[in-house]
C-alpha cells in the first residue's frame, strides 16, 4: 500500500487575521488568502492550514465558536471559501481547517439556549454543577485569565465550566447528542471537499463526570496542561470513524497540549485515533544540539516505535517565533529551516517562517489578545508599500523588520530566506529519503549535530551546528554539499567543517 498523502507533506499554517486584509478593515480575509495561494503554491507545500474562520464574537480570536458550519462577514462568505478551496485543489495542494470540539463561544444558539433555564433541552450540552457562588466545584484552573475554570451564572445559578474564556463554555462530550452534533460539524466541510482538519486542543474533551481535584502542588498550572482522561481516546475513535467515511483521505492531527512526547504519543491510539499529534516539548527547545538530540530520539523511542508517525513544528500561533526565540539571529533561523525540513515526520511552517519574520513589539494600547499572544499574529508583509500590500492599517503593528522581510523584495533576491526554504521544499519534494525514509545514526559532534536520512539506496546527511564558532565534523567517504543554510559552497564537496549557526544537506559525492 502507499503512505497516505499526509506522511510526506510540508504543511503550511495561515493565520487568516494576519495574513492580508482586502476590505481595508486591518482583517486579513478569505480574499488575501486566495490572492497569495501562488506564494504558497511556489514555496512547495503540499497542504494549508487555515485558522478559524467562523461565526464568532473574537473574544479567542475565533477560537471561540459561534456557528461552526459558516464564515464569520469579518473573513467572507461560504462562497468565498468553496471559491478558496477550489483554487488551492486547482494548485496541487489540500486544505485542513481548524476545528474547536472542547467548547463554544457564550453565544453559540447551543449555549444561549442551555443558558435559558436549568430544564433547557440542551442544558446538558455543557458542563453544570451546583454551588456556593464564592466556592468554585473543583480546584481546576483555566488556561487564561488564570483562575478558577468556572464562571458562576447568576441567573440559573450554577457554575459552568470554561477551561478558557469565561465567553467559552466547555461541551460535555458525555452527552451523545453532543458528540452527534460535533461529528456533523466535521460532515459539513467535508462535504465540501475540506482535506482534515487541526483538532482545538483535543485532548481536553474527555472528562471524568466526577471532576475531580487536581493535587494542590498542581494548582499552579493549567489544567489544560495536565488533562489527560481516557474517556477522550474513545471520542477521538468515533471522530476517525467520521473520516473514514470519506475516500479522500482527510487527516486529523490533534493540538495535544501535554508536555510529555509519551503522553502525546497515546493519542494516535492503535492506529485508530488521531493520524498526527503536536508534539510541542521541541517547540520549547533551547538552540542546543544535544537537547535536539534528545527529541529525536523522544520521537524514535515514543512515537516511532509505535509505528506512528511523528510532526514537528518550531513556531506558529501561539507561541514566540523561532528567531525571536533562538536570540533574534536570522543565521539560527535558517539553519533552524534545515532542521524542521529534514526530521523524520511532517513538519508545520508559520506563515511568515519563510521571510525570516521575528516577534513584533506590541504597545499596551495595541495589545488584544487575552492569552498575550500579539507579538507572534503580526502581519505578514507583502510588498515595500507603506501598508505592505494590505489595503487598510493592520489590527496589529507590524514587526520590527517588515521592510527587510517582505515577500516581493525576497522573491527577488537568490540569497533570501524565503530562495532558501524554496530550495529545501524542492529538494524535500524530489526525496524520497526526507520525505518518507528512516533517520538514522543521529549524534553529536562538538556541537553539531549529524544524521543521516536513508531510503532505499538514496542517502543525505544532515550536520547543524548549533554554536556561534565554527565546527569540524568527520564523515566516512566523500560527500558534497547539497544546500547550506548560508548559502555557501553548495555544489562544492564537503571540507569537514560547519560554518557558526549553520546547516548543511550533504550528499554522497
Amino acid at each position: 500500500m502507499s503512505d497516505p498523502w499526509w506522511k510526506g507533506a510540508a504543511v503550511y499554517q495561515i493565520y487568516p487575521r494576519s495574513f492580508c486584509d482586502t476590505t481595508g478593515n486591518g482583517v486579513g480575509d478569505l480574499a488575501g488568502v486566495r490572492r497569495h495561494l501562488d506564494h504558497i503554491a511556489d514555496l512547495g507545500v503540499d497542504a494549508i492550514w487555515l485558522s478559524p474562520f467562523y461565526r464568532s464574537p473574537m473574544k479567542d480570536a475565533g477560537y471561540d465558536v459561534a456557528d461552526y458550519c459558516d464564515v464569520d462577514p469579518i473573513f467572507g462568505t461560504l462562497d468565498e471559501f468553496d471559491r478558496l478551496l477550489a483554487e488551492i485543489h486547482e494548485r496541487g495542494m489540500r486544505l485542513l481547517i481548524d476545528w474547536v470540539p472542547n467548547h463554544t463561544s457564550d453565544q453559540h444558539p447551543w449555549f444561549v439556549e442551555a443558558r435559558a433555564s436549568r430544564e433547557s433541552a440542551k442544558r446538558d450540552w455543557y458542563i453544570w454543577r451546583d454551588g456556593h457562588p464564592d466556592r468554585p466545584p473543583n480546584n481546576w484552573q483555566a488556561a487564561f485569565p488564570r483562575g478558577p475554570a468556572w464562571t458562576w451564572d447568576d441567573a440559573t445559578k450554577q457554575w459552568y465550566l470554561r477551561l478558557f474564556l469565561p465567553e467559552q463554555p466547555d461541551l460535555d462530550w458525555e452527552n451523545p447528542e453532543v458528540v452527534a452534533a460535533m461529528h456533523d460539524t466535521l460532515r459539513f466541510w467535508l462535504d465540501r471537499g475540506v482535506d482534515g482538519f487541526r483538532m482545538d486542543v483535543i485532548h481536553l474533551i474527555g472528562k471524568d463526570p466526577r471532576l475531580p481535584d487536581v493535587p494542590e502542588e498542581l494548582t499552579k498550572i493549567p489544567t489544560v496542561a495536565l488533562h489527560d482522561d481516557p474517556r477522550t481516546h474513545a471520542h477521538l475513535r468515533g471522530i476517525r470513524r467520521v473520516l473514514e467515511e470519506y475516500d479522500h483521505e482527510p487527516l486529523m492531527i490533534g493540538e495535544v497540549f501535554l508536555l510529555s512526547t509519551e503522553r502525546v504519543a497515546d493519542y494516535y491510539g492503535r492506529g485508530d485515533e488521531l493520524h498526527l499529534a503536536f508534539n510541542f516539548p521541541p517547540l520549547f527547545a533551547p538552540w542546543e544540539a544535544d537537547a535536539w538530540l534528545g527529541h529525536l530520539e523522544k520521537a524514535q523511542a515514543e512515537i516511532r516505535s509505535r509505528g506512528a508517525w511523528p510532526s514537528w513544528v518550531l513556531s506558529n500561533h501561539d507561541n514566540p517565533r523561532h528567531r525571536t526565540r533562538y536570540g533574534e539571529s536570522l543565521a539560527r533561523a535558517r539553519a533552524a529551516a534545515v532542521l524542521l525540513l529534514t526530521l523524520e515526520g511532517t513538519p508545520f511552517l508559520y506563515a511568515g517562517e519563510e521571510l525570516g519574520m521575528r516577534n513584533a513589539r506590541i504597545p499596551e494600547e495595541r495589545r488584544v489578545d487575552p492569552g498575550g499572544r500579539d507579538g507572534c499574529r503580526a502581519p505578514i508583509p507583502w510588498d515595500a508599500t507603506a501598508l505592505h500590500g494590505w489595503a487598510g492599517e493592520p489590527w496589529l503593528p507590524w514587526s520590527r523588520d517588515a521592510e527587510e522581510t517582505d515577500a516581493a523584495a525576497q522573491a527577488r533576491d537568490v540569497d533570501s530566506v524565503l530562495a532558501l526554504y524554496r530550495r529545501l521544499l524542492s529538494l524535500r519534494r524530489s526525496s524520497r529519503a526526507l520525505r518518507t525514509g528512516t533517520i538514522d545514526e543521529a549524534r553529536v559532534a562538538g556541537d553539531v549535530l549529524a544524521y543521516e536520512r536513508r531510503a532505499g539506496d538514496e542517502r543525505l546527511c544532515v550536520a547543524i551546528n548549533f554554536a556561534s564558532e565554527d565546527r569540524a565534523l568527520a564523515l566516512a567517504g566523500d560527500w558534497q554539499v547539497r544546500i547550506a543554510s548560508d548559502g555557501r559552497g553548495e555544489g562544492r564537496a564537503f571540507a569537514g567543517r560547519v560554518a557558526p549557526d549553520t546547516a548543511l544537506i550533504l550528499a554522497p559525492a
